[in-house]
């Protein structure tokens, strides 16, 4: 067996049996490292070098986090939270429909925008999320539902809208690694080319809007957590300071290019101002990395994992013993891409990292087999885009379960990556085909 599918495999069956995630991606990168041919500590110095590429975003989370509970201080995000409380406890079960349809477009919107207009990716979700958690109960919201629409606007924008994180996707990765690795395409053509993989995420995500989530389900309310206990009187000079607060730091991320800084300002102005109190920034900062711990511990967990899957050099045996036994079938030869990327993208965890990787090895193979370099643009960015959305060690599902979970209702594995895998990965894999087939 190839290392990777090993790996990848071993990572996702310890999940599935709720195994820590963290957990999880280290034994399978040691089992991954040890099969292809790595001594154990070989295995364990490339695990470590690797750890260091997570270390960043992981700072991001923890003070992400810690924003998002100076800004709970606040009492900004409980006006919204009582309002639609106020409403849907004194409405009837069709203005409560309504509430929760402008409810869900509203987050879809904001998750979609996140990614182009306003690109601060997950930022939004620990500010957002949390102090709603009251309101999915109130309305019976199924949380997994609003997983898969977080996650739709977070996948999603970058296939095929050429700004923002697509602008980064489309044309800085996936056409610049296209085309030095000898395709010729427009730079035009390439968001057209990820168009029919994205109508994919379309379909799965109506299905989990109209059919598989539509249902009622029940959560503890009394234990349904907000950022922190609601205000008995909304002060009007927190809620301004917040206000700038929070277009300082957008400001300050979109110049600097750093969520970092972004955070960092956000919290400066918060004490400062006096909404929160110079002494209290240490429980601040505690609570914050306290929400936001587990994500940036398993970013850095996954890009140690992703250095021994580069070290071992089994990725690029996977592709070539694959290659050897299509006998010129594109039909199958598309099938088996899409599929080997989504076990690489599954254990890596980023769709942006894995683009180099495959496109070096599926460029060459798909021109051998006669692919239009549309059609070849197509299985290389939908290679690389599967498993993003349903992979453990994703921040498009990490962002999701860090803000759905701050009451501890909300599962990681069967409630977030499960329903994304169902929803998007396998939609992907068949628009992806299609896609190949027809372009």
């Amino acid at each position: 067996m190839n290392a990777v599918v090993l790996a990848v495999s071993l990572v996702l069956i310890l999940s599935l049996f709720r195994v820590n995630v963290i957990l999880s991606l280290c034994l399978g990168a040691l089992a991954g490292g040890v099969w292809a041919g790595l001594t154990f500590l070989e295995t364990v110095d490339a695990f470590q070098n690797g750890l260091s590429g997570g270390a960043t975003i992981a700072l991001s989370y923890g003070l992400l986090g810690a924003f998002a509970v100076a800004i709970s201080r606040s009492g900004i995000t409980d006006v919204l939270a009582r309002l639609i409380i106020e409403k849907t406890g004194r409405g009837n079960s069709a203005s409560e429909k309504w509430i929760k349809s402008i409810l869900i477009t509203s987050i879809l919107l904001i998750a979609i925008s996140s990614q182009n207009i306003i690109p601060i990716h997950i930022a939004f979700i620990p500010i957002v999320i949390p102090p709603l958690l009251a309101v999915f109960a109130q309305l019976q919201v199924d949380r997994r539902l609003i997983a898969c629409v977080i996650t739709f606007g977070l996948a999603t924008p970058f296939l095929i809208l050429p700004v923002g994180f697509g602008g980064i996707y489309l044309f800085e990765i996936l056409h610049k690694n296209l085309q030095s690795n000898g395709l010729i395409i427009e730079a035009s053509d390439v968001p057209l080319s990820m168009l029919i993989s994205a109508c994919g995420m379309l379909a799965g995500l109506l299905i989990a809007v109209f059919f598989t989530y539509r249902k009622p389900r029940h959560y503890d309310a009394p234990e349904t957590a907000k950022l922190e206990p609601a205000h008995a009187a909304i002060d009007k000079k927190s809620l301004t300071i917040s206000l700038i607060a929070i277009a300082s730091a957008l400001s300050m991320q979109l110049y600097s290019n750093s969520m970092i800084m972004g955070a960092l300002t956000g919290i400066l102005i918060f004490t400062v101002s006096g909404v929160v109190k110079w002494n209290q920034t240490q429980d601040l900062f505690s609570r914050g990395i306290a929400m936001m711990a587990m994500i940036g511990f398993i970013m850095i967990t996954a890009s140690g994992f992703a250095e021994v899957m580069k070290t071992t050099g089994s990725i690029t045996d996977l592709v070539s013993s694959t290659s050897g036994a299509l006998e010129g079938s594109k039909a199958m030869a598309a099938i088996m891409m899409l599929v080997i990327g989504l076990l690489i993208t599954m254990g890596i965890g980023s769709s942006f990292s894995t683009v180099p990787i495959i496109a070096a090895l599926y460029v060459p193979l798909c021109m051998d087999l006669g692919f239009s370099a549309m059609a070849t643009a197509a299985l290389v960015g939908t290679a690389g885009a599967l498993g993003d959305a349903g992979s453990p060690a994703s921040d498009s599902t990490l962002g999701p379960t860090a803000g759905l979970n701050s009451d501890g209702q909300h599962d990681h594995i069967w409630d977030t990556v499960v329903p994304t895998f169902i929803h998007y990965n396998i939609p992907l894999l068949i628009f992806g085909w299609i896609a190949a087939m027809t372009l």
